[in-house]
């Protein structure tokens, strides 16, 4: 593993969680959307992870014979819509997109839930900016010990 690695490593870890907390302000942004283009109330969205890289059992096998390091960081495989948590119902007889009994639907987004992953994901993205960092200061040091100074 070179330290350029890490570098791949870290950054790829950052742009995942600014990406999640793209789409958490999109969900906190359209928390009251009671009618989209389709018609339909808003729905909230979830960003899912992988491995980046991930390989075959053979090649997975074959690289840990060779003694190869087969981690490249983490990748966004999807943005799918929650359709696990009940939408928001509300009894409101005069808003323009009530139905025939009066209620609401509002979208299925719950700003202290969205609040608490944007935190974590602002977490997780500044541990991936102190250990890009740390690889920096550690590939500065090697240069200036090469160097004699």
């Amino acid at each position: 593993m070179s330290i350029f690695d890490s570098f791949n490593i870290n950054s790829s870890g950052m742009t995942a969680q600014r990406f999640r907390m793209d789409i958490i302000s999109e969900n906190i942004a359209n928390a009251n959307t009671t009618r989209t283009q389709d018609g339909t109330p808003y729905v909230r969205k979830v960003v899912t992870f992988a491995e980046k890289g991930t390989q075959t059992p053979f090649s997975r096998i074959l690289n840990e014979r060779l003694d190869h390091y087969s981690g490249r960081g983490v990748k966004v495989t999807k943005v799918q819509d929650d359709t696990w948590t009940q939408m928001n119902v509300v009894y409101d007889p005069s808003h323009p997109d009530a139905d025939a009994n009066g209620y609401v639907t509002y979208p299925n987004v719950n700003t202290v839930t969205e609040m608490t992953n944007l935190i974590d994901a602002s977490r997780s993205y500044e541990a991936n900016a102190t250990a890009f960092n740390a690889s920096k200061n550690i590939a500065s040091r090697g240069l200036e010990l090469g160097q004699g100074g």
